[in-house]
C-alpha cells in the first residue's frame, strides 16, 4: 500500500483529510501518532519537524497541510468524488470557504482549547471568551451565505464541506450554534449524517475524555 495517512483520530484536521480519502474509498494506512506508536512518531517528526499532522506519505513523496493533501489525492489518487471542481471559478469558491471553515471557526475554537490547555483560569476564560467573540461573527456570515444550500457551495459535497465538518462539529462543542442561525445548525447536522464524517465521529468517540473544555453528551 502506498498511500499512509499520520495523524490522531481525535485531530480536527486529521478527520478533514480521513474524510475525503472516505468520500472516494481510497485505499490508505493509517498510522496513529500517539505515546503508544513511538515508530509513527519518529517518522512523523523526521520528515514534517514542525510537528503538525496530518501527513500523507505517498512512497517516498511527503504531503502536508490538509488542503494540499486534498488536492494532492485528487490529483494522483482520484476517485468516483471530485472534492475540487473542473471550472477554475467554482473550484476558487471551494478554495475559499475551505480556507473560511479552517481560519475563521477552527482556529478560533482552538483559542478556547488553547486557553483551557494553559491551567490558568484566567487565560481560560479568556481565551474562551476570545473564542465565543469569534465564532458568532463567522455563525452570523454563514447563516447567510448558507442559505439555499445543502452544501458549503451548492448542490455538491465538496473540499469545502470536508473542511466544515470538523470545524462546525467542535466549535459547537466551544459556543454551540444558536437556534438564532437555523441555516447553520441544519448544515452540521447533515454533515453529521454523511457517512464519511460519522465514521470519523465515531471512531473517535474514545478520546473525548480528552477535550480540555469537557465534552457535551451529545453528538
Amino acid at each position: 500500500m502506498s498511500l499512509a495517512l499520520y495523524g490522531h483520530l481525535f485531530s480536527s484536521y486529521t478527520q478533514k483529510v480521513l474524510m475525503a480519502l472516505y468520500e472516494n474509498g481510497t485505499p490508505f494506512e493509517f498510522r496513529a501518532i500517539w505515546q503508544d506508536t513511538p515508530q509513527h512518531v519518529a517518522e512523523w517528526l523526521k520528515r514534517w519537524p514542525l510537528r503538525k499532522f496530518p501527513m500523507l506519505l505517498d512512497g517516498d513523496r511527503t504531503v502536508v497541510e490538509t488542503s494540499i493533501i486534498i488536492e494532492y489525492l485528487q490529483l494522483n489518487h482520484p476517485g468516483p468524488v471530485r472534492l475540487i471542481p473542473a471550472d477554475p471559478m467554482k473550484a476558487l469558491d471551494v478554495r475559499f470557504l475551505d480556507r473560511f471553515f479552517d481560519l475563521h471557526v477552527m482556529n478560533m475554537m482552538q483559542l478556547a482549547v488553547n486557553g483551557a490547555l494553559t491551567g490558568d483560569s484566567v487565560k481560560r476564560k479568556d481565551g474562551h471568551d476570545e473564542s465565543i467573540a469569534k465564532l458568532e461573527l463567522a455563525y452570523a456570515w454563514l447563516d447567510g451565505e448558507l442559505a439555499g444550500r445543502s452544501w458549503a457551495v451548492g448542490d455538491a459535497f465538496t473540499m469545502a464541506d470536508c473542511a466544515a465538518a470538523p470545524s462546525l462539529f467542535y466549535a459547537d462543542w466551544v459556543h454551540r450554534i444558536p437556534e438564532s442561525y437555523p441555516v447553520l445548525r441544519a448544515y452540521r447536522t447533515r454533515l453529521l449524517a454523511r457517512p464519511s464524517f460519522a465514521r470519523c465521529v465515531e471512531d473517535a468517540r474514545q478520546f473525548r475524555p480528552l477535550f480540555p473544555l469537557g465534552a457535551p453528551d451529545r453528538d
